[in-house]
């Protein structure tokens, strides 16, 4: 191994410390800014195309697809979500270390915390799928990835809610009660948006009414937004906590 110009002392110290909080803020920065960037510049810059139906009925707001398939906005969105893909399985993981030491004697909620995991992971993924695949250039595979990021995302909200149901009914922990009724709360108005996202969107396909696809668009912004708000709530799950990047000690040096 290279030895650098200092003493071991140096070198085991932290290279990057993060309250875990303000690593929680950032990422989520990343893809709500890069998501009002986008529509904001497709209502300033591309308002015809991408407000455009198959059926030419008026319509007022792009869908995301739409706000992030063409040029800047495709390349925002894309270096936020690549930025911010990272952290969240970072994020992911540390869920699962969670989970793993509250429930290490607790089978059925072991498990359904390895199924939480397998499920944001194919969140992250789909999400990163859906975004370096734009619906202008590969429509079926952006669609796979949307289906996957909307499946992963409701079934990762209901299976982290019944383990904080778990967690709260043991914890008088003030923060974890408040991050438990948080959690239920907007996976409720999550499941209320997507649902009228999707009679909107059917609504729309079947009879081409003016406006219908606009209302199927706004929805579309409060799944998204909401989905952003369930995995803010670990503010409160690990607000304490700290990010730390470190060299490891000298006697664990191979």
């Amino acid at each position: 191994m290279l030895q650098g110009p200092y003493g071991s002392l140096d070198r085991d110290r932290p290279l990057i410390r993060l309250h875990f909080t303000s690593c929680a803020v950032g990422t989520l920065l990343l893809p709500l800014s890069g998501l009002v960037a986008c529509l904001s510049l497709s209502l300033i810059y591309h308002f015809e195309e991408s407000t455009y139906t198959h059926c030419q009925v008026s319509n007022y707001l792009p869908s995301i697809s739409a706000a992030i398939s063409r040029v800047p906005e495709r390349y925002i969105w894309r270096c936020c979500i690549g930025l911010h893909s990272a952290p969240r399985f970072l994020v992911s993981a540390t869920y699962f270390s969670f989970y793993r030491s509250r429930f290490a004697s607790k089978l059925p909620e072991l498990l359904l915390s390895v199924l939480t995991l397998l499920c944001s992971l194919a969140e992250n993924c789909g999400l990163l799928l859906l975004t370096y695949v734009s619906s202008t250039e590969t429509y079926n595979v952006h669609k796979n990835g949307f289906i996957v990021f909307i499946a992963s995302s409701l079934l990762h909200m209901v299976s982290t809610c019944r383990l904080w149901h778990v967690i709260r009914r043991y914890s008088v922990n003030p923060e974890e009660v408040t991050s438990y009724r948080w959690k239920v709360r907007l996976f409720l108005f999550n499941v209320s948006c997507c649902l009228a996202a999707a009679y909107f969107f059917r609504r729309h396909n079947k009879f081409c009414e003016t406006g219908i696809y606009t209302l199927f668009a706004l929805c579309e912004y409060l799944v998204v937004f909401s989905n952003m708000a369930f995995h803010m709530t670990a503010f409160w799950d690990f607000g304490s906590k700290e990010v730390i990047v470190a060299t490891p000690p000298e006697d664990k040096r191979y």
